[in-house]
Parts: C-alpha cells; structure tokens; sequence
C-alpha cells in the first residue's frame, strides 16, 4: 500500500491544483481523506452514489480519483443521499479526490489532450480564454467532416451529434471537452470551422449554422472519461498500484 499524503501531492503537484481557477463548487484536491493508506486505486467522472458504492464494493481501501466532486451541486445538508454517500465511503475507509479543470488543461494526462491524441490529432496549441487560462486545444488537420465524426464516436465509444454548419472538408478544429457549446460564438471568432466538445444549450446548434461552424458534440460524460482514465493510468503504474475504471454514463 501507498500513503495518501504521497498520492495526493503528486496529483496536487503534477495537476497544478491550487494555481488553476475553477468554478467554486469543483473543490479540486483531495475531498475526503482516509485513514492514511491505498492500496486500489479507482477512476470515475462523477463523485456520485452509484459510483461511491460500486468502488466500495472493491478491495481497498481506495482512492476514487474523479473530474465532477461531492460538492458540485453546492453545501448540502448531510441527509438521505448526501448521507449515503459519505457513509458508504467513510465505512469502506475510501478517500476521494476530484481535478475538473486543472485535469481538462493538463497538456498529457487532459481530457483534451487525450481526446486529441485518440482522433490522430498530435500537433495542438492552447486556444480560448477562461480567466486567464487556456482552456482548450486547437489544431491545424485535413481531414473530411465525416471522417472525423466517425472518429470521435469510435474514441468515446458514444453517438456524436453533428452540426454541419461549417466545411466539409475540416482545417482547423479545436476541442474543449464538457459542456462548452454555449460559446460557440467566441469559438467561431477564433478561426476554426470545427468545434469539438461534450454538449451545449439548443440554440447552439442553430448559432453554429448561422456562423458557418461545425460543431460536433461527443457528450458532456463520454468527453470526460479521458483524464480520469489518464491520470489513474500514470499515478497507478508509477506506485505500482492496481487501478480501475467505473463507468457510470449519463448519456449526456
């Protein structure tokens, strides 16, 4: 087994954790400790119920690495399910530890980098502003609109709803990972005729026809199971741990 303080410095340090803005309810970093130990090591998107208890059901004691915390539906009273979760993984002696934006940027272990690599995409730059940080990848390709939408389904292994508002020959396309198709006005600002991302609200389908777009949404979940895989992947192999995926998609 490896110490949890060990652990959890190596993904504060190799994430960037505590220098990454976020949105107040991620909480990234370690969320619940444990009583100081792992020995699995568990990968997941959403810190919720079922997940909590299928990776209570494994060996442990655990660390449950996810991308969406306990805390991003904000302060809950401890009742019902909120209680279940936290007893189920306090009985099962499982710490869990939460990266959303900070594992979204991550230039090897981020679900757009890894999303980029999957679709033969290798040669990215930083694009698109959040406060300050660069939050997704973008990249020059030749490659047909429809090619790439095979693409993108076969690596999240999820249907892939397209707008084809834009090219049908794609050359230059950029990626943000999640929910980011409500900007899809200031993407299209940015130069690229193809938008990659998870989902976006109903009027972003229309804005990206009208802006001579396409935009590919590969769903908010199947978008995001990269970096949690990634990450596992590399902290698991480097402590000699073992490590798994749950996965509990919301077809979103």
């Amino acid at each position: 087994m490896t110490d949890l303080s060990i652990l959890t410095k190596e993904l504060d340090t190799t994430l960037n954790i505590r220098a990454i803005p976020d949105y107040s309810g991620a909480l990234n970093g370690l969320q619940l400790q444990n009583g100081g130990k792992v020995k699995r090591i568990v990968a997941s998107v959403d810190a919720c119920l079922p997940v909590v208890k299928a990776a209570a059901a494994l060996e442990g004691p655990a660390l449950l690495l996810v991308h969406h915390g306990m805390f991003w539906s904000g302060a809950q009273c401890i009742t019902g399910s909120v209680y279940a979760k936290l007893h189920t993984a306090m009985r099962a002696d499982m710490a869990i530890y939460s990266a959303h934006l900070p594992l979204d940027v991550h230039p090897k272990l981020g679900n757009n980098a890894v999303l980029a690599k999957a679709l033969g995409i290798v040669r990215t730059e930083p694009f698109f502003d959040f406060n300050g940080l660069k939050v997704g990848l973008r990249a020059k390709v030749k490659i047909s609109r429809d090619s790439l939408v095979k693409k993108l389904g076969a690596a999240t292994g999820a249907p892939v709803h397209l707008c084809a508002g834009g090219p049908a020959q794609v050359r230059e396309v950029g990626i943000i990972t999640g929910g980011a198709g409500s900007e899809i006005a200031a993407i299209a600002a940015t130069g690229v005729d193809t938008f990659i991302t998870g989902e976006g609200p109903h009027w972003s389908y229309t804005a990206a026809e009208e802006l001579g777009v396409n935009l590919l949404y590969g769903g908010h979940y199947a978008t995001e199971t990269f970096g949690v895989k990634a990450a596992a992947a590399w902290l698991a192999t480097k402590h000699r741990l073992p490590w798994e995926f749950i996965d509990h998609p919301t077809g979103l």
